[in-house]
């Protein structure tokens, strides 16, 4: 006679335990149900979709659990985002099992694609390359495939000089082209402060270089240290 499966008895730990032993009988972790991976896809292309721009497409493509796992027979199991995980490239989705002798919960990786218009390389282009129109085109990119969302116009790219190598197909993002300086320290700046359908502007003494991406500290006319991030030609913009 085979082993028995460990059953519902005995410590959270144990139970767990239970669920991930090898054992005759619970599928194989590789084995999920259509219907199981169906959830998992509308959790996290819903999820997503939260976060992207409107108009973009999103997909979903699940990985395997660790094969060695073993799982014991469940007849629901609920799909759920872990507390902080963000669905955007790579993530995780957790799956519990919600009526089974022995309950478990484990983590199926997954890749979140969200496809979208953005700006491509043409051909191969080398660092220090002052762009031109004819080296990019719009394309189709997956926006969660970095940290950074893809660049969307040709025409303002123009005359920017990129940071690293670019592969044909590859999109441009912010981080592959150098960044501007807008101004010198001690330069008299436009602070700009937006908030909800409202802007207010005053002059200060930039504190240090205003380069593009990186945050400044400005120096009000009324004496007030704000920080901001520098948009344009002497131009700072705070958020409220």
């Amino acid at each position: 006679m085979g082993k028995d499966c460990p059953r519902s008895r005995g410590t959270a730990g144990a139970l767990l335990l239970a669920a991930a032993l090898a054992c005759p009988g619970p599928a194989a972790a590789d084995t999920l149900a259509p219907a199981t991976l169906q959830a998992v896809r509308a959790l996290a292309r819903d999820a997503a979709a939260a976060l992207a721009p409107a108009g973009l497409r999103v997909e979903v493509v699940p990985g395997r659990l660790d094969p060695r796992l073993r799982l014991a027979p469940c007849n629901r199991v609920e799909p759920y985002l872990p507390t902080g995980v963000r669905p955007w490239g790579r993530a995780r989705v957790g799956l519990r099992c919600r009526d089974g002798a022995v309950p478990w919960n484990v983590f199926l990786p997954i890749t979140v694609e969200v496809w979208g218009p953005g700006v491509v390389a043409v051909t191969a282009l080398a660092p220090g390359t002052v762009l031109a129109p004819g080296q990019l085109a719009l394309g189709e990119v997956d926006w969660a495939a970095a940290a950074t969302p893809p660049l969307a116009s040709v025409q303002a790219l123009e005359g920017r000089t990129l940071a690293r190598p670019l592969a044909p197909g590859q999109a441009l993002r912010l981080d592959a082209l150098k960044p501007r300086e807008w101004f010198a320290a001690g330069e008299v700046v436009s602070v700009v402060a937006r908030g909800d359908g409202y802007a207010v502007s005053t002059r200060g003494e930039a504190l240090m270089r205003g380069v593009e991406g990186r945050l400044v500290r400005v120096r009000t006319e009324a004496g007030r240290i704000v920080t901001g991030w520098p948009t344009a030609e002497g131009r700072v913009d705070v958020a409220r």
